[in-house]
């Protein structure tokens, strides 16, 4: 799949100081892991400097610790890429990529919960322990109509809090679940989903339409080649697929 031309405008949109700064959050471990001596892996990582390569400049990343940070950071002209999950509040300031990757969220319930299944957690006195600020609470945040969301910082915090607090329910990505629940005998997984997380490149608002159009014919491009797959296949991260082409 052929890219635009590296125009003048996407060059400004993309890379106005003669290099792609990307703001990657090294606190996701689906897409990001920093090495004992700060070696950095993962789809994000291979992602931009994919995306670095070829636009033909030299890349710096830069290192973020949370979802919430980063895409708070938008207005301040540190970086000119980003990998996140894709939200309709988070896109009102970044202009998102087609989707790259996609894994399914859903909650864990602690041993005798009576909570069967997804729709039974927005229900009045569940109380949901979150990771504050991610994809999924944002989502949850504008769609629970009964529910109380608790967002503690961080997801292993999170669950954490869920299993101290004695908290009804706590949500989350299913391969992070997979993990925690071996962490508390008798906790169950509820079948389904409560909504499909994907994640992707974006590019702040008012960089222009060539920046945006290159970006995401650069996604299309990678997944199309089966390089997004490949980059999930050395992550070794289970239940993490490449998402399909736009318009299949």
């Amino acid at each position: 799949m052929s890219l635009p031309p590296i125009t003048p405008a996407v060059l400004s949109a993309l890379a106005p100081t003669g290099k792609l700064r990307a703001g990657i959050n090294f606190q996701n471990p689906l897409l990001t892991k920093l090495g004992p001596n700060g070696e950095q892996s993962g789809v994000a990582v291979d992602l931009v400097h994919e995306l670095a390569k070829r636009l033909n400049v030299p890349i710096e990343v830069i290192v973020y610790h949370s979802a919430g940070e980063l895409a708070e950071s938008v207005a301040s002209g540190k970086w000119d890429v980003s990998v996140l999950a894709v939200e309709a509040e988070r896109a009102k300031d970044i202009a998102f990529a087609g989707a790259t990757t996609e894994i399914e969220a859903t909650y864990m319930v602690p041993p005798g919960s009576k909570l069967q299944k997804v729709e039974d957690v927005d229900s009045p006195g569940v109380r949901i322990a979150l990771g504050a600020k991610s994809g999924y609470d944002l989502y949850l945040a504008r769609t629970l109509k009964h529910a109380q969301r608790v967002p503690i910082a961080g997801s292993g915090a999170a669950f954490k809090h869920f299993v101290d607090n004695k908290l009804d329910a706590y949500a989350g990505l299913k391969t992070e679940m997979v993990k925690f629940a071996a962490q508390l005998p008798g906790a169950r997984l509820l079948d389904g989903r409560f909504m499909t997380v994907c994640h992707t490149a974006g590019v702040p608002r008012g960089r222009g339409a060539a920046g945006e159009s290159f970006l995401n014919a650069f996604v299309e491009a990678v997944k199309a080649e089966g390089l997004v797959q490949q980059w999930i296949n050395k992550s070794g991260v289970a239940g993490l697929s490449a998402a399909p082409l736009t318009g299949q």
